[in-house]
């Protein structure tokens, strides 16, 4: 692949390279102005680089230019739930590390939970993170409003504060955000704007502690049953909601259902549950590799799930609106102590792994194609979240840009990390499709195994009205 040349100007050429969209895949090139695509065609002449250059007033000066022969073109990835972990636990992660990861992983644009230390619950704090991510950041990003038992004034001000939605943890999760009474619940959905997104951490905690105290981790129900009230108050107050991390067969049935009534509501899946599953935890005979993280690093919330939930996730994918990391990075003392903390990272494996299911399937039975990766993960998230300009491959969009080598196949594990937490469940794991560079707004920020993107050169992004 040839480098970009270090020019004064930022008028950009990729050639040669295989884009994939919803629709497919075509042999195109790609012109980029500054931060947006230009152009997008089978094949880009040096005379229909003069005539755009007429045409849009562009200085007649040289161009950089990337020869993408062999490789695969997505749009910048997009994941709606990441713990960039600041403020207050930057020992683990930070806005820096955390994007870094993101850029490393194919991601141009995160949205990041309020379950932060303090938690991001009002101006003031919203305010705070904030700037903490304007400073570090080297990938666009959006920050949620957390719900509280008493800030729905707050979250239904309007203007709103810049909010990419609103996040209740109807379930307990890491940090102090809980919201598992019914009027609190209720007077979010009544009264927070229809225009943005409710997106729920739904495990019905009543049933969480009664389980907890025979012994028994989350099981299945404890998801149904909030997912069954979540889906029932989008239903009653006419608003949309989001269930995250998707886990066990009868959600994805009550979306389903629910999708086909009209109900407004839309839903999530993580890798660590569609690769992940308590069988595959529970093995003795695993390589010591992937052995080095058991038991307490599989620990999440929702918990892994039996093979028959993992299976159905995979069977009803056409139901699900995007896949979301929930990346959530502690430190390996963390996760070996005696109280070890629910979350794993995920940024930088969840293309390689989903490349690898689909590049696999394709010659089989098709679960997963790479035009569903683009749909799950590039324009599906753009869409549900309103971010203008993003998930999708137009002249006229921002030039967020991941180039894969579909052909590069290796273990996770076998080099260093981004995140700051230094681990993955994933380890050791054989994978196929490599992340060799990734653009955000038309600038390289990730070149094969190095970062060039300043901190804080990541854009806060605003759902559009």
């Amino acid at each position: 692949m040839t480098e970009p040349r270090p020019v004064s100007q930022n008028i950009l050429v990729i050639r040669n390279g295989t884009l994939v969209g919803e629709n497919g895949l075509r042999q195109s090139d790609i012109v980029v102005a500054g931060e947006r695509i230009l152009a997008v065609a089978h094949s880009i002449r040096a005379d229909d680089l003069a005539a755009l250059r007429v045409r849009h007033d562009l200085p007649d000066e040289p161009y950089s230019i990337v020869d993408a022969a062999g490789l695969l073109i997505f749009p910048g990835l997009i994941d709606v739930h990441i713990h960039a972990r600041e403020p207050g636990g930057e020992h683990k992660e930070d806005w820096y590390s955390a994007t870094c990861a993101a850029v490393a992983g194919g991601v141009t644009t995160v949205l990041a939970m309020p379950n932060t230390s303090p938690p991001v619950i009002d101006a003031p704090s919203f305010a705070y993170a904030l700037d903490r991510a304007q400073r570090k950041a080297v990938c666009d990003f959006g920050l949620y409003l957390g719900a509280t038992n008493t800030n729905q004034s707050v979250a239904e001000q309007t203007p709103h504060l810049g909010e990419c939605g609103l996040k209740m943890y109807m379930g307990s999760s890491t940090g102090d955000l809980l919201v598992n009474e019914f009027a609190p619940q209720y007077e979010h959905f009544a009264r927070y704007p229809a225009e943005r997104l409710i997106a729920v951490h739904a495990e019905h905690e009543p049933a969480v502690q009664y389980f907890a105290s025979r012994g028994a981790r989350r099981p299945p129900i404890c998801a149904d049953l909030e997912t069954a009230r979540a889906i029932t108050l989008a239903e009653y107050c006419r608003r949309p909601v989001h269930i995250c991390h998707l886990s066990t067969r009868r959600e994805i049935e009550l979306v389903r259902d629910a999708k086909s009534r009209g109900v407004p509501v839309t839903c999530e899946v993580t890798p660590h549950h569609l690769f992940l599953n308590l069988d595959y935890e529970l093995r003795a005979d695993l390589p010591k590799e992937l052995r080095l993280h058991q038991p307490t690093c599989y620990a999440m919330n929702p918990p892994l799930r039996e093979v028959s939930h993992m299976q159905a996730l995979w069977e009803n994918l056409d139901v699900v609106d995007c896949v979301a990391t929930d990346h959530a990075p502690h430190t390996l003392q963390e996760k070996h102590s005696a109280r070890p903390p629910s979350g794993v990272p995920g940024l930088e494996t969840m293309l390689p792994l989903l490349l690898t299911s689909a590049l696999e399937e394709t010659a089989r039975s098709e679960r997963l194609t790479l035009s569903d990766i683009v749909r799950l993960c590039c324009a599906g998230p753009a869409r549900l979240f309103r971010l203008a300009g993003k998930g999708t491959i137009a002249p006229g969009f921002d030039a967020d840009l991941t180039l894969v080598d579909p052909n590069s196949e290796w273990t996770i594990g076998d080099k260093p990390l981004f995140t700051k937490c230094g681990w993955t469940p994933f380890a050791g794991r054989r994978v196929r499709g490599a992340v060799r560079q990734t653009f955000v707004r038309g600038r390289l920020a990730f070149d094969r195994h190095t970062v060039l993107a300043l901190a804080g050169s990541g854009r806060h992004v605003i759902p559009s009205t």
